[in-house]
């Protein structure tokens, strides 16, 4: 980008004086910024059966924050996570099942379902070569929203709006996500390294999910049990959080236009994209990165508890005064998510050798959430999110952070994809059309 010209500074300027709005309007006008009310929560937009997020029961007639529960069709995600570690199986293709279709299938279903996902891996003849390789991006988002929109034109029905094809288009970018993460990735590091040569492992279809990203990622194809594992539980707790976050609620809005499902994909990850959605587990581990360089002795409370109040009053890190990964738009008391990937997390940290650096973490959290707590002289609670927990695990796994966000979306797809099918079938084919409120002035036209 070119040095920023005189003009366009004093256009900027003139822009900034005409478009900021007073924030005390918004109070005034009783309008939500962001659309969340001032206790927190979201501001419904729609209905859906796909999942919910609940935070809060009623006691004698009053509502209270309570322990943080997710629900993937009205299925406790606690209990399918028990289930599924307690059977020692792959779980997410049964949950991108239970997303789409509506309960949890069955051994002859589950097999099946598993045979069809492993058939949609492929990618296009040459995709990689035309598309991924010949337009590598430094961001692999970008790079992934851009191939889900060139997908468009490898597909002869791409606007086919009928619901057997938009399901099938669902599925083939479900399927394919793994290798569009992957090999955006491994285009973006050959021209970043300025390498003479790079690998390519084709997707196995008999493997899951999370089995294939790391036999895809690692040169010699190797894995763990427990590393293939503890990525399915990153993918099953990172495909659905109700219809209320930013990137889902983009997908209904850009599907409810009747848009392609390429277009409605990719905008759902332009969304994801922001740092605000997916990026929040870079932004923990830098700062942990930040706190080991700082903290001498990382088992000691009191050094732990001296920095992390230096990070609150904007004196470290990057001065924003923020702990990450501690705190929830919506979960007080705790994020479930965070709660049942912690243990997993600490038995790979065993595994790897890095007990030390999860015990740091436990730390963290406990002291941080006390702080946190003290400073807002408030009763809403603080609990670490699943961010907190989650880029740690991605470190040991060996995923460079370019590619957090991307496992986000991966994992996310089959959550977008419910709810794009969701909402074709059920908005009555109205388009969402958000109401804003002028407050600008009305003037006597008068050329200057």
């Amino acid at each position: 980008m070119v040095e920023t010209s005189p003009d366009v500074k004093r256009l900027a300027k003139l822009c900034i004086d005409s478009s900021t709005i007073d924030p005390q309007l918004y109070s005034d006008y009783h309008v939500y910024r962001g659309l969340r009310a001032p206790d927190g929560s979201g501001v419904r937009t729609g209905l859906t059966e796909v999942a919910d997020v609940k935070v809060n029961e009623i006691v004698d007639g009053q509502y209270r924050a309570c322990p943080g529960v997710l629900s993937y069709r009205g299925y406790n995600v606690k209990d399918i996570v028990a289930d599924v570690l307690s059977s020692k199986r792959f779980g997410f293709e049964e949950v991108i099942y239970l997303l789409l279709f509506g309960d949890m299938p069955g051994d002859e279903e589950t097999e099946n379902f598993k045979e069809l996902i492993g058939s949609y891996r492929q990618l296009p003849t040459s995709f990689f070569r035309d598309i991924i390789m010949k337009s590598s991006s430094m961001d692999i988002m970008n790079s992934m929203a851009r191939s889900v929109l060139t997908l468009y034109s490898y597909d002869p029905e791409a606007e086919d709006m009928s619901f057997e094809n938009v399901l099938q288009q669902c599925l083939w970018l479900i399927a394919t996500f793994p290798q569009l993460a992957v090999y955006s990735y491994q285009a973006y590091k050959y021209y970043k390294s300025d390498s003479n040569s790079f690998f390519i492992h084709d997707p196995i279809p008999t493997l899951s999910t999370a089995e294939n990203i790391l036999h895809m990622l690692r040169i010699d194809s190797n894995y763990t049990d427990l590393e293939a594992r503890v990525l399915d539980l990153a993918l099953i707790l990172h495909a659905e959080h109700g219809g209320g976050n930013n990137s889902t609620f983009t997908t209904r809005l850009v599907s409810s236009t009747g848009t392609d499902t390429y277009s409605a994909i990719a905008a759902a990850l332009g969304s994801l994209k922001g740092p605000k959605h997916g990026g929040a587990n870079i932004k923990v581990c830098r700062m942990f990165e930040n706190i080991k360089d700082n903290v001498k002795d990382w088992a000691d409370e009191n050094e732990i508890r001296a920095y992390l109040t230096k990070i609150l009053d904007k004196k470290a890190f990057d001065n924003s005064g923020l702990i990450y990964g501690l705190g929830h738009a919506i979960y007080q008391v705790s994020d479930p998510r965070a709660e049942v990937f912690k243990s997993s997390v600490e038995r790979l940290s065993k595994e790897k050798g890095m007990e030390a650096e999860f015990n740091l973490y436990e730390s963290v959290e406990k002291i941080g959430a006390e702080l946190l707590t003290e400073r807002r002289k408030t009763d809403k609670g603080v609990c670490a999110n699943v961010d907190f927990y989650s880029g740690f695990c991605y470190q040991m796994l060996g995923l460079p952070s370019e590619l957090f966000t991307p496992m986000f979306a991966v994992a996310r797809i089959a959550g977008w994809s419910a709810h794009r099918l969701e909402e074709l079938l059920s908005s009555g084919g109205k388009i969402m059309r958000p109401a804003y409120l002028y407050v600008g002035q009305y003037r006597d036209y008068k050329k200057k």
